[in-house]
């Protein structure tokens, strides 16, 4: 699933090497927030996948557990590109909707359903009120 990927104004670019441990849609309010939309989708990958050009400004978020959640974004423009998750050191969920060919995206199941919006139903993907089980 290898590909490239950049933000609105293309002030920041990035390449993506590799297969995403897991392609998760989060409905959690905070990414409803960031995204402005009823989700967000997101590529789990290794921090080592990812080689970014452009710097990236960084928000300090918190996730339900108090773990810090480190939004990195386009500050020119505001695209989300990625989050850092003080849960899992060293892996990023990277914004699906950057991709420059997002037709390869498939997701894998959906956490925070408990905020999900009531309007939409996504089936066949695994469902989890908060995060899944490690």
């Amino acid at each position: 699933m290898s590909g490239e990927g950049r933000c609105l104004c293309g002030n920041i670019s990035y390449v993506f090497e590799g297969e995403p441990v897991v392609t998760v849609v989060c409905h959690c309010t905070n990414c409803q927030r960031q995204s402005g939309a009823a989700f967000s989708v997101n590529l789990l990958a290794s921090e080592a996948q990812i080689t970014i050009s452009g710097d990236l400004t960084v928000f300090e978020d918190r996730s339900d557990a108090g773990e810090a959640v480190l939004r990195k974004f386009c500050g020119r423009c505001g695209s989300p590109i990625l989050s850092a998750l003080g849960s899992m050191p060293g892996m990023v969920a990277l914004k699906a909707g950057t991709l420059d060919d997002v037709s390869k995206v498939e997701p894998g199941l959906q956490v925070f359903c408990d905020s999900k919006q009531g309007w939409l139903t996504l089936d066949g993907l695994a469902a989890f009120a908060k995060s899944p089980p490690s």
